[in-house]
């Protein structure tokens, strides 16, 4: 009968590998479809639905935010950590990739969710109304924006609308009409500061040339854009050009020291607004020129 060696090692049968094991990736995997067919999740009033968004959506795109576009934030300590307060970006490149590019930003970088507000438009549409509902989006209108602000939500608008992602390529960086500010006069009501934000190089990924009007016009759509590879390549034009992105959160603007009720007073919301356009004007302009060429070679 041998000896077992003094220095052999035992090991205990609770500490030796387990090969049954489900790999980690695979078991988040698997309890994330349990509770999707469990219905184990939680979504707000709005319809929000935070985890579909984070390990879904947002994973789908972030191969764009990081190396498509290669996107960089810069003044990200302008981004209150917690409290309502609305980001007020410029609009551009004929399809809205900019906000699904801030969305990123914001939640990867900032640690906070952006509710985006939406033209009426994408809530006409049954499948990416759905969508945008459960990724945070909501109809741009006075009382979701103003509900959003009080509960301490970090609210995103576009004011440009259409007429900023749809303008022609000769047009680029320079601000379109920013309507009645009806989301300064949300800011007031909630007291929430307004963060202005610049967005360089969405301008560049589908440069417009022309419109199909009459086409546009048949399928209910603002515009149909030609670009110099749509409609000629068909569905690969449709791939954005990877054009250098920056993104620029500049100083909030203060609206706590103003009264609910001077939201109702419309020479006040339209000097406001104009101000709020003339610092992304300015932050664009600077943005512009540090970013330099839209599309500097590849390292």
């Amino acid at each position: 009968m041998s000896v077992p060696d003094e220095d052999a090692r035992v090991i205990p049968i609770s500490a030796a590998p387990s090969y049954t094991d489900e790999p980690e990736p695979l078991a988040k995997l698997l309890a994330f479809l349990r509770r999707r067919v469990s219905g184990d999740y939680d979504v707000d009033e709005f319809g929000y639905d935070a985890e579909l968004t984070d390990k879904v959506v947002l994973e789908l795109i972030r191969p764009l935010y990081h190396h498509w576009f290669r996107v960089e934030t810069a003044e990200l300590n302008n981004i209150p950590e917690e409290g309502g307060a609305l980001v007020v970006a410029n609009h551009s490149g004929t399809l809205p990739v900019d906000a699904l590019m801030l969305q990123v930003a914001l939640h990867d970088e900032a640690g906070r969710a952006l509710r985006l507000l939406g033209a009426d438009l994408v809530y006409q549409l049954p499948l990416l109304s759905h969508l945008s509902r459960k990724t945070g989006h909501t109809l741009a209108c006075r009382e979701d924006a103003d509900r959003l602000l009080r509960k301490g939500e970090l609210v995103g608008v576009f004011p440009e609308g259409f007429k900023g992602v749809g303008k022609p390529f000769s047009q680029r960086y320079k601000l379109q009409r920013f309507g009645r500010g009806g989301f300064v006069a949300s800011a007031i009501r909630a007291g929430a500061p307004i963060v202005p934000t610049a967005i360089v190089g969405a301008e560049e990924i589908y440069p417009k040339l022309g419109d199909l009007k009459f086409l546009a016009r048949l399928l209910g759509l603002p515009y149909l854009p030609i670009t110099p590879f749509f409609p000629l390549l068909g569905p690969l034009g449709l791939v954005p050009l990877p054009s250098k992105w920056m993104i620029e959160f500049g100083e909030p603007i203060r609206t706590d020291h103003y009264e609910p009720s001077a939201a109702d007073d419309p020479m006040l919301v339209f000097n406001l607004t104009d101000h709020v356009r003339e610092v992304i004007q300015q932050l664009l302009n600077e943005l512009r020129l540090r970013r330099g060429p839209a599309f500097p070679p590849f390292l």
